[in-house]
């Protein structure tokens, strides 16, 4: 049995570094699109999440698969395949994915605070939000209507989703 797992993960570390390898050329000749997710699960099924500064399409999905099987000997090691976009609802994991939705509504989850912006700015380190919120006057009764700003550093945000509206 021992055998049996040392081989299958070895197995699975050969296809993931020759897939992977693969991936690195197609997306050297496709600068707009970038890597999101690879794995291989314990069947043998590859999963490859894509996404790119102007989206993806379903042809650029099926150029990666289609450079993968002229490449990969499924001979040697037989497996199925899923290259797919993000979803519109993924949460945004990469500053790149930041970048190409300034401009979009986001939630942003930060410890236990949860704040609703606008993207507008987004570097390597940090993106920020602004919105406005309703806040007790400074002078007086009632409450006025404010602009708020926040910078976050990725590292902070434990989930950034962008919030489609309709």
């Amino acid at each position: 049995m021992r055998h049996a797992l040392r081989a299958s993960f070895y197995t699975t570390m050969v296809i993931k570094e020759n897939i992977g390898q693969v991936i690195n050329d197609f997306l050297e000749t496709r600068t707009d699109l970038f890597l999101i997710n690879f794995k291989i699960d314990e069947k043998f099924k590859v999963i490859i999440d894509l996404d790119g500064d102007q989206g993806v399409n379903l042809q650029d999905c099926i150029d990666l698969s289609k450079a993968i099987d002229a490449k990969v000997d499924r001979e040697e090691q037989d497996f199925s395949m899923e290259v797919a976009s993000v979803g519109a609802t993924s949460a945004l994991r990469f500053p790149r994915q930041f970048v190409k939705n300034i401009g979009r509504r986001l939630s942003v989850k930060v410890n236990d605070a949860i704040f609703e912006g606008d993207l507008t700015a987004a570097t390597n380190d940090d993106f920020t939000l602004e919105w406005k919120a309703r806040e007790p006057k400074k002078i007086g009764k009632g409450k006025e209507t404010v602009e708020k700003k926040q910078v976050f550093a990725y590292d902070e945000v434990s989930e950034a989703k962008v919030i489609i509206i309709f």
